[in-house]
C-alpha cells in the first residue's frame, strides 16, 4: 500500500509559477510516477510523468515547456513545476504511481494509487 499526498496548490495569477509536491509513504517509493489533473466538468486528463530514477520523462503537448516533472527519491517526493500557467491550466492536480510494467502509459488504468489531489486556480 502506497499513500500519496498532494500540496503546493493555490490561487495565482496568468503567468505565475507554482510548485507541486507529492509525498509518499508506505511501500518502497520505486515506482514512476505520473501528474493527472481534473477541470471542472471535465474529464481526468494526464499531465506529466517520470520514470522511477528520474532519466525519463514525459509531457502532455498541453504543458510541454511549462511545467517540470522531477522527483527525490531519498524524500520519497515527486515535484511539478508549473511556470507561465494559464487559465485553462485551472484543475486538481493529483499524483500517482504508475503500476510496474516493462512500458510507461499516459493511461489512467495503469496508474494504480491516487493522491487526495490539490486545487490549482489561474486567474486572468
Amino acid at each position: 500500500q502506497v499513500q500519496l499526498v498532494e500540496s503546493g496548490g493555490g490561487l495565482v495569477q496568468a503567468g505565475g509559477s507554482l510548485r507541486l509536491s507529492c509525498a509518499a509513504s508506505g511501500r518502497t517509493f520505486n515506482y514512476a510516477m505520473g501528474w493527472f489533473r481534473q477541470a471542472p466538468g471535465k474529464e481526468r486528463e494526464f499531465v506529466a510523468r517520470i520514470n522511477w530514477n528520474g532519466g525519463t520523462t514525459y509531457y502532455a503537448d498541453s504543458v510541454k515547456g511549462r511545467f517540470t516533472i522531477s522527483r527525490d527519491n531519498a524524500k520519497n517526493t515527486v515535484y511539478l513545476q508549473m511556470n507561465s500557467l494559464k487559465p485553462e491550466d485551472t484543475a486538481v492536480y493529483y499524483c500517482a504511481t504508475h503500476t510496474p510494467s516493462l512500458g510507461l502509459s499516459t493511461a489512467q488504468a495503469m496508474y494504480k494509487y491516487w493522491g487526495q489531489g490539490t486545487q490549482v486556480t489561474v486567474s486572468s
